[in-house]
C-alpha cells in the first residue's frame, strides 16, 4: 500500500465499534518499522462533506476511472484511522496524485490551526 491508494477496510467507527466494510484513501505511510498507514474515510454519503475540507469523487473527474469506486464519493477529512497494513482488505485503485497533494495540503492547514 502507498499514499494515493483507496482501499477496503473494516472502518473503525467514531465510538471503536468495528465498522461495516468501507473504503479508505491512505494519506500516508507512517516512518519507521512498522509502516502503520493514515487512513480518511470514503463515503458515498456527499451530502455529509464538508465544503471546502473533504474530498468529492465524482464520475466527471478525471482520476475517477482509476480509484474503483462505484459512484460518487466523499473523501472524510476528519474521519482518520492509523492502521497496520495487514487489516486491509482489498486494493480498489488509486487518486491522481495532485489530488493527493490537496487532500495533504488541507489537512496540514487544519491540523496546523
Amino acid at each position: 500500500m502507498k499514499p494515493g491508494d483507496i482501499i477496503l477496510i473494516r472502518f473503525p467507527q467514531s465510538d471503536l465499534q468495528a465498522g461495516k466494510l468501507r473504503p479508505a484513501l491512505v494519506v500516508a505511510v507512517a516512518p519507521g518499522r512498522y509502516k502503520d498507514l493514515l487512513l480518511a474515510l470514503i463515503t458515498s454519503h456527499t451530502a455529509q462533506a464538508v465544503p471546502q475540507f473533504d474530498e468529492i469523487i465524482d464520475p466527471s473527474d478525471s482520476d475517477y476511472t482509476s480509484t474503483g469506486l462505484k459512484i460518487r464519493s466523499a473523501v472524510r477529512l476528519a474521519r482518520l484511522a492509523t492502521v497496520e497494513p495487514s487489516v486491509i482488505n482489498a486494493r480498489l485503485g488509486h487518486i491522481a496524485p495532485d489530488r493527493l497533494q490537496q487532500i495533504r495540503k488541507r489537512l496540514v492547514n487544519w491540523l496546523g490551526k
